[in-house]
C-alpha cells in the first residue's frame, strides 16, 4: 500500500471522527431513561445496532441496558446470555424488560442447530416465538437445512446463517451461505460476518451485492491483517472497506442491520465499542447523512 492510500485512509478516518463528535454518547448513565426512538441507529439510512455478545462478560440485563443507553444504540442482536432459553415461561417477561428500556431486539443469536432432531430445533423456535424475535442468526449445519427450512416456514421467523471463517466445516464464506440456500424458502438467509467473510477470502463489498434480498443482518469488526483472526481492532482502525460497504448497502436498499460484534477486550469493551460506532457513525455523516 503507498504512502498515498495512507494518507487517504488517515484523512477518511480523522473526517469520519470528527463527523461523528456530535453523535458521541455521554458517558454518564442515566438508567431510569428509557430510549426513544428515532435515534441516530434507525434515522441513518444504514441501521447501526449490536451484537450483545459484545457484553458477553456482563450477562446482567440491567448492565446490558445501561451500555447500550451510553451508545444510543436501540438495535440489538441478543445472545443467549442475555436472554436465556430457558426457562420458556420467562423469556417473554425478559424480552418485555428490554423492550420497556426502548430496544428493539432485531435478531437473535448466534444460535446453534446441529442436530437434525425435532426434539433439538422446536424448543429454540419456541425461544424465538416467546421473544417475539424475527431473526435467528443462527449456526446449522448443511445436513440439518431441510428441517431448519421447514421450522423457518411454520413459524414464520427468517434464519440468517452466520459464516465463520475459514475454521468453519460448514459455511466460511458467505458465499457457502448463498449457495446453500438458493433454492430454499425465502427465509433461509446470511447473516454475513465482515470479519470472518474477509478472512475466508471473500470481497464483502461484492458479496452484500450479490446477497441481495437474502442478506439479513451483518455482524461488523475490523481487521488489522486480512488473514489474522486475533488482529481484531476497533472498526475503523483497520483494513476493511467500511465506507464501500455501507454505499453498496445504501444502492441496494438494503434493510437490516449492521450489528458491531466487538470480540475483543471482552473485560473492558466500550472504549473500543465507542470508537467503533464513533467511526460508522461518521462514515454515514461524511457523506452527508446526519
Amino acid at each position: 500500500m503507498t504512502n498515498n492510500a495512507f494518507s487517504r485512509r488517515g484523512l477518511l478516518k480523522t473526517s469520519a471522527l470528527a463527523a461523528a463528535a456530535s453523535l458521541l454518547p455521554s458517558l454518564e448513565l442515566h438508567a431510569e431513561a428509557p430510549l426513544k426512538p428515532p435515534s441516530p441507529a434507525t434515522e441513518l439510512p444504514v441501521r447501526l445496532g449490536i451484537a450483545s455478545y459484545t457484553f458477553r462478560k456482563f450477562p446482567d440485563a440491567d448492565k446490558l441496558i445501561a451500555f447500550l443507553k451510553q451508545l444510543k444504540t436501540p438495535l440489538v442482536n441478543l445472545k443467549d446470555m442475555h436472554l436465556p432459553m430457558t426457562p420458556l415461561d420467562q423469556v417473554a417477561a425478559q424480552a418485555a424488560k428490554y423492550r420497556a428500556a426502548g430496544l428493539t431486539l432485531t435478531a437473535a443469536g448466534t444460535i446453534t442447530f446441529n442436530k437434525d432432531d425435532d426434539a433439538d430445533m422446536k424448543p429454540k423456535f419456541e425461544y424465538l416465538k416467546a421473544a417475539g424475535i424475527p431473526i435467528a442468526v443462527c449456526a446449522p449445519t448443511h445436513e440439518v437445512l431441510p428441517r431448519l427450512e421447514k421450522f423457518a416456514k411454520e413459524y414464520n421467523v427468517k434464519m440468517a446463517i452466520h459464516n465463520h471463517g475459514p475454521e468453519d466445516k460448514n459455511f466460511p464464506s458467505p458465499y457457502d451461505v448463498l449457495k446453500a440456500v438458493k433454492n430454499m424458502d425465502q427465509r433461509m438467509g446470511l447473516c454475513m460476518d465482515i470479519g470472518h467473510a474477509t478472512r475466508a477470502g471473500a470481497d464483502i463489498v461484492a458479496a452484500a451485492r450479490d446477497a441481495g434480498p437474502r442478506l439479513f443482518d451483518i455482524h461488523a469488526k475490523d481487521l488489522a491483517e486480512r488473514n489474522a483472526k486475533e488482529s481484531q481492532v476497533a472498526v475503523g482502525e483497520g483494513i476493511l472497506p467500511i465506507r464501500e460497504l455501507f454505499e453498496t448497502l445504501i444502492k441496494t436498499g438494503y434493510k437490516g442491520n449492521v450489528d458491531l460484534e466487538y470480540e475483543i477486550n471482552a473485560d473492558d469493551p466500550m472504549p473500543g465499542v465507542v470508537e467503533s460506532f464513533a467511526y460508522m457513525r461518521g462514515v454515514l455523516a461524511g457523506m452527508g447523512y446526519k
